[in-house]
């Protein structure tokens, strides 16, 4: 079943596509700055930090790569801009694996474990002609809570940002469960896209922390077994932008990549060094500087993104064009 998507208004004359290419730009250039050295150690970082774009260091990428998490991002607007569709949004997913559907050069070169085998079941699903269902989050290992759901959230900010809360966690829960359903995964997709919503809401990044730590955290007290909210106590219970780097970590586990990205969003004032302090962390680069850089961008706008970076970005028109589709289906009538 398509759902069209509620209508969406903005204050003043900002246009929503305009919106959107802050969202999608500062997410993919966040992502292509983190590329390259995805995995290198923060020690390592601390005595050659990235300063700007990179290529041809990992995976031999060329500048402006951007990875997986943009792609899935992309398949994900791609889907909205037709309504809400859970089993097209996996459809979506497959195409980008098998038909290298919104690569950046036209192959995949880097896939999460737990993202890959869920496309593998999605494939089996449409191959049997079965309707395509979000995992059950039943007897699902806590381990299973890498950020893979997380990377991709965002454009659900847009679709759901005037829908009630019920409303946003049910598609949230739903959206996530593709690939991964644990109730972890699921709380740090709502808090990040609760975050994003307030954003676009006109909050700035302090109204907006302050919204996940009251009426947030009260809605996920109806929602969520208390002893998994005590996982993100960093986030609800003190200011995790007061926290010291050394506090951080930068890994794929999801708590760990929704702090380091909410950490840099709120030490930094502008777009160029809230993503290069999410990169410079080290460990899962991309992820972490797309997560900051989406946000980053919702906050400081396309404008404020380096030229010299965005002009190396791959498939700069396709974003734009994108952005105007999924922003057209948002148009009050």
């Amino acid at each position: 079943m398509k759902v069209m998507a509620t209508n969406i208004t903005f204050a003043g004359s900002m246009k929503i596509s305009e919106k959107i290419e802050d969202a999608l730009f500062g997410f993919a250039v966040g992502d292509a700055l983190g590329v390259p050295v995805e995995f290198e150690t923060r020690e390592s970082l601390n005595r050659n930090p990235v300063q700007g774009m990179l290529g041809n260091l990992f995976l031999n990428q060329p500048p402006g790569t951007w990875s997986d998490d943009s792609s899935l991002v992309f398949c994900t607007c791609e889907s909205l801009c037709n309504g809400y569709n859970l089993e097209d949004i996996a459809v979506q997913f497959s195409n980008w694996k098998n038909k290298r559907f919104w690569t950046p050069h036209g192959r995949v070169f880097t896939i999460g474990v737990q993202t890959e085998k869920a496309i593998k079941r999605i494939d089996r699903y449409i191959e049997m002609g079965l309707r395509i269902k979000p995992y059950s989050s039943e007897g699902v290992n806590e381990k299973e809570n890498g950020n893979g759901s997380l990377m991709r959230i965002l454009p659900l900010a847009f679709y759901l940002k005037d829908s009630p809360l019920d409303e946003r966690y049910a598609i949230t829960k739903d959206v996530s469960a593709l690939t991964h359903p644990h109730v972890r995964a699921v709380t740090a997709c709502f808090i990040y896209l609760q975050y994003a919503i307030a954003l676009l809401n006109k909050k700035d990044k302090a109204e907006a922390y302050n919204e996940i730590q009251h009426s947030t955290l009260n809605f996920l007290q109806k929602k969520t077994d208390l002893k998994e909210l005590n996982h993100f106590s960093r986030i609800f219970n003190e200011s995790i932008g007061g926290f010291p780097e050394e506090c951080l970590e930068s890994t794929p586990y999801v708590i760990h990549s929704l702090e380091a990205a909410l950490w840099c969003v709120m030490r930094h004032d502008n777009y160029r060094d809230t993503v290069l302090g999410a990169v410079n962390l080290g460990g899962d680069t991309d992820t972490i500087g797309a997560l900051a850089g989406g946000l980053a961008g919702l906050l400081y706008g396309k404008k404020q993104i380096p030229e010299d970076w965005l002009s190396v970005l791959a498939r700069k028109d396709d974003i734009i064009d994108l952005a105007t589709r999924f922003a057209s289906t948002m148009i009050p009538s």
